[in-house]
């Protein structure tokens, strides 16, 4: 590549439609970021305020709450900001580091999601050990090992990406640094990357699936032992929450990120990305608050306190 210029930034082509269509899709994405932020740091704040949310329950949803905050926020700001620029560029150390945080929170948070189904494993078939077992030592240890472990799982790929050549175009066919697109770009064999991508986003997903339906296994046969109906229910209500952001994270995600060829499905991984990035963050305090009479509770206590003086 003697007389190749070496790139120093990338352009991010975004969806490439319409100024009208842009224009919308600027006002819906913007308003599902505001809605994120809003919601997600509201239970933040309730879980910190209120002594009836002090539990590992509660601790995990805060800190799950904040990786959804950060996660958006590696994301959805330069993506809005593209939507009206005419050049949509990002600089290339802008790109790594962009790529890099949204791989490790987003790693981080499968961890907590399969902690917090632990936490759900503990609370109802050891009920009586539970505040032994899952105490404030415990609950630090988890959510640090969920850091660790994140940070663990992308290191390699992180190591051999950093140092390739990109020299070729520079058009990012995403609105954001995913891996996939960005690696089409370098100028030097990627298998080795893309082998390590491969391997570490499978293990990453498919492991902590694993501990989370194993979890999951143990706590329905538990259930299915309560004798009466309404046990059973009461039980199963405080699963059905992390059942269904299980469910959505983890459908995109694989069908995203754990399929060895990644070629030319880019603008169907784009929407699965937004579901990802956007929806599913604004989604979460709803499936958490609106089904969870305590934290309900909590709200309506503050809106007393603030707002109906």
């Amino acid at each position: 590549h003697k007389n190749k210029t070496k790139i120093t930034e990338f352009i991010l082509l975004g969806f490439q439609n319409d100024k009208e269509v842009e224009i919308l899709l600027f006002v819906v994405f913007l308003l599902m970021y505001m809605t994120s932020l809003i919601g997600n740091t509201m239970i933040i704040l309730l879980v910190c305020v209120d002594y009836r949310l002090y539990s590992p329950m509660y601790f995990f949803i805060a800190n799950l709450s904040f990786l959804e905050v950060t996660i958006t926020s590696t994301v959805v700001p330069k993506m809005l900001a593209n939507t009206f620029s005419l050049s949509k560029v990002i600089s290339f150390a802008g790109c790594l580091t962009q790529s890099f945080f949204y791989f490790l929170l987003g790693s981080t948070e499968f961890f907590i999601l399969a902690v917090m189904s632990f936490d759900r494993y503990v609370a109802i078939c050891n009920p009586l050990r539970y505040t032994i077992i899952m105490n404030k030592q415990t609950c630090m240890f988890l959510l640090l090992g969920s850091y660790v472990g994140a940070f663990l799982s992308i290191l390699v790929s992180s190591i051999l990406t950093a140092p390739l050549p990109f020299c070729g175009t520079n058009v990012i066919n995403h609105f954001f640094c995913d891996s996939a697109p960005v690696l089409k770009l370098a100028c030097a064999d990627i298998s080795l990357v893309e082998l390590a991508d491969f391997i570490s986003s499978a293990v990453l997903l498919l492991g902590s699936l694993l501990l989370t339906g194993v979890s999951y296994t143990y706590i329905v046969v538990t259930i299915l032992r309560i004798p009466s109906v309404q046990g059973q229910q009461k039980a199963f209500s405080t699963c059905v929450s992390h059942i269904t952001v299980v469910t959505l994270y983890y459908g995109s995600s694989i069908f995203i990120y754990v399929r060895p060829e990644k070629g030319n499905v880019m603008d169907v991984n784009k929407f699965a990305t937004v579901l990802n990035t956007v929806v599913t963050p604004m989604l979460n305090p709803f499936i958490y608050s609106l089904r969870n009479e305590k934290v309900k509770e909590s709200l309506r206590d503050v809106f007393k306190k603030y707002v109906g003086r």
